[in-house]
């Protein structure tokens, strides 16, 4: 809760405005108890509000940690004319940005693997450069002691360092 729309607007030319837009849409996150709550209706009707009002813009990119789960909160709401780059750009690649399976960070976590960053874009003056995903290295010879109960006894796990949780995402445009 508690979640906001960022907005810039740039003047790229003399002339050519580009809204540059970010959020953190709503998390999925423990409740009472150890159970999840996924707050899937309120991550889709904020990203529905953001987008609703973003698209009176001719030339947008939002982006930003999104948490969207397609399995939970179906395909992304893009209106009319509105692209994904990374559909777009790398049709056959996963895109998961949240990999525990590849970021050994969090290899004592639950597996997980979801595109929960990303970026959307509504572009007349400019059109896709390239996409691309950085962080995905560990950081050379930083790791910490992570602590983890597996059945009666706690295991500690030396683990590498990530710069994040999450992989980040570069996006390249260009002027038409």
């Amino acid at each position: 809760m508690g979640r906001e729309l960022c907005m810039a607007e740039i003047e790229v030319e003399r002339g050519k405005l580009l809204i540059v837009a970010t959020s953190h849409l709503e998390s999925p996150c423990r409740g009472g108890g150890k159970k999840w709550q996924m707050n899937s209706e309120a991550r889709v009707a904020q990203a529905k509000e953001s987008l609703n009002y973003l698209k009176k813009f001719p030339n947008v990119v939002f982006c930003g940690d999104l948490n969207w789960i397609e399995d939970l909160d179906g395909p992304f709401p893009l209106p009319d004319g509105w692209i994904d780059p990374w559909t777009e750009l790398r049709p056959r690649e996963n895109g998961w940005t949240y990999d525990t399976m590849s970021n050994l960070m969090l290899c004592a976590s639950k597996p997980a693997q979801a595109r929960l960053d990303r970026f959307v874009c509504n572009l007349r003056d400019f059109k896709l450069g390239a996409i691309d995903m950085i962080g995905t290295e560990a950081i050379p010879g930083l790791s910490f002691l992570k602590e983890r109960w597996a059945g009666n006894r706690i295991h500690k796990l030396v683990l590498p360092v990530w710069l994040s949780d999450h992989y980040g995402l570069v996006l390249k445009i260009n002027s038409q």
